[in-house]
């Protein structure tokens, strides 16, 4: 496989059809190495249109979403930003090339390991790799100037709301297959938050996210 044709090709005819035309982002496609944090097992679907299964459960998104969220989320150089579900830390180095600090949290050990190493490995100094489940807030380091939810979420709980700044935004995909969206909230005062709707999609549900009760009365 040419690497840098394949990676050429993942970009033009998946990712920029999908609307991610920031040139900033498409280039850090070409700058972070995705194939370095594809597991072993799975490294000949690096740069193809579906989801990798990951250890305990877990999954990488497909190359299309983890671009488009990076565009959307639209992190800056000043920023702190919280990553709910750190993976295999690919989507940490994307956004920690356009923010201060990237705190990126894992429910799993194993998952904590990968993706710390694979930081390492590719030279990413300013991610921290926390264990925990930040799926229903993480006070650590808070309140973020934004926070990128990496799985599904039934619901937005009420403490990642009350651990972003006012004036940060959250980017979370809510709801549960196969109906969930893509949402941009942003924090506009103490108890305001505007809402917007991105895009439709299905993934996987994070690991340690709050069922909600279905039962009705």
């Amino acid at each position: 496989m040419n690497i840098e044709q394949a990676r050429f090709n993942m970009i033009e005819q998946q990712i920029r059809p999908w609307d991610v035309l920031d040139t900033d982002v498409l280039d850090l496609l070409l700058v972070v190495k995705r194939e370095n944090f594809v597991p072993e097992a799975h490294k000949n679907l690096a740069f193809v249109d579906t989801m990798i299964p990951l250890a305990d459960g877990e999954s990488m998104l497909t190359p299309k979403l983890e671009a488009r969220i990076v565009q959307d989320v639209a992190t800056k150089k000043h920023e702190n930003v919280l990553l709910v579900g750190a993976g295999t830390g690919y989507l940490a180095a994307l956004l920690s090339h356009r923010a201060r600090h990237v705190t990126a949290v894992d429910i799993s050990p194993e998952m904590k390991a990968i993706a710390e190493k694979n930081l390492a490995a590719n030279g990413v100094s300013n991610v921290s790799v926390e264990l925990g489940n930040a799926a229903q807030g993480w006070a650590n380091g808070a309140p973020f100037d934004a926070i990128v939810v990496s799985g599904s979420l039934p619901v937005l709980p009420e403490a990642l709301l009350q651990n972003v700044k006012v004036g940060g935004r959250i980017l979370a995909i809510i709801g549960e297959s196969p109906v969930m969206s893509a949402h941009l909230i942003t924090r506009t005062g103490e108890h305001g938050y505007d809402t917007k709707k991105l895009f439709e999609t299905d993934v996987k549900a994070l690991n340690g996210a709050a069922t909600p009760s279905h039962f009705t009365f």
